[in-house]
């Protein structure tokens, strides 16, 4: 009787000092604590927060400097225009200063110099005469002596 309790009790007594162990090895060990993986995780997700805040700030800033470049090239535009119907002496003079400002809307679309032969559409394979080998004919390119 002695004996079967000594062969339950050690393995037992054991397996409780085990876990007893492994739980202050646990707890000691500062990257195997559950709590840190979680901190790493906040770290990362705060990086991330302000990266997005970073990006989004860039890209106002930079539309907010479009939107003055856009109105400062209207406003040179505007300025020019004013100078070309002032300072112009004639009416062909002013209107050649306003054409060159302007160079999109003065001039009229341009047709094509010379229209297409044939309205067929391009084939992408070579055409095959009647009574001639096709390209895939072993015969096809070589010439006959």
């Amino acid at each position: 009787m002695e004996h079967s309790l000594l062969v339950w009790l050690l393995p037992t007594l054991a397996l409780v000092v085990g876990v007893v162990a492994g739980f202050l090895i646990a707890r000691l060990m500062p990257n195997a604590v559950p709590g840190g993986t979680q901190r790493q995780l906040d770290d990362l997700q705060k990086k991330f927060d302000n990266y997005q805040h970073e990006v989004v700030t860039h890209f106002n800033s930079t539309a907010i400097l479009v939107k003055k470049l856009t109105q400062s090239y209207q406003e040179v535009q505007e300025h020019l225009a004013e100078g070309a119907n002032h300072l112009a002496l004639d009416e062909l003079t002013r209107q050649r200063l306003l054409a060159a400002l302007h160079p999109d809307a003065s001039q009229p679309p341009r047709d094509r110099l010379t229209p297409p032969r044939d309205q067929e559409v391009p084939k992408d394979y070579a055409p095959k005469s009647p009574d001639g080998p096709g390209m895939l004919d072993e015969q096809y390119g070589l010439k006959r002596k």
